[in-house]
């Protein structure tokens, strides 16, 4: 089995635990030391983008599930331990719920937003 750093292991936790903010730390740990990777930073991209949904920032949501969409297509199918095709397949239903037409919403009216689906993330190998 390969080995990766540990907060990448850690960010397969978090992410499952939906804590999308420490996913964004844990991947820009790893990411400041290899900028090269643009794998991590699609899925750095991603986490944010969930975590700006979450909290209103529509605009910002599709900006960055866009950016992580471009990110990880050089990968895919498989790269790092994770079928990129399954994430390529979350972040375009994410793409086609998220609101073209609003670009904020206030904290207290998240719920009037479509939610995002489920997802789990693994690694395969």
């Amino acid at each position: 089995m390969t080995s990766y750093p540990m907060e990448y292991y850690d960010f397969f936790v978090k992410f499952n635990e939906g804590d999308y903010y420490t996913c964004h730390d844990l991947l820009e740990d790893i990411w400041m030391t290899d900028k090269d990777n643009l794998f991590l930073k699609g899925l750095l991209q991603m986490t944010v983008a969930i975590y700006h949904y979450e909290y209103g920032n529509v605009k910002g949501a599709r900006l960055m599930m866009d950016a992580g969409h471009q990110y990880i297509q050089k990968y895919r199918p498989f790269y790092w331990g994770i079928d990129l095709e399954k994430v390529n397949q979350f972040i375009e239903h994410c793409q086609s719920i998220i609101p073209q037409d609003i670009d904020r919403i206030d904290f207290s009216d998240i719920s009037a937003l479509p939610s995002l689906p489920a997802f789990v993330l693994y690694l395969e190998e």
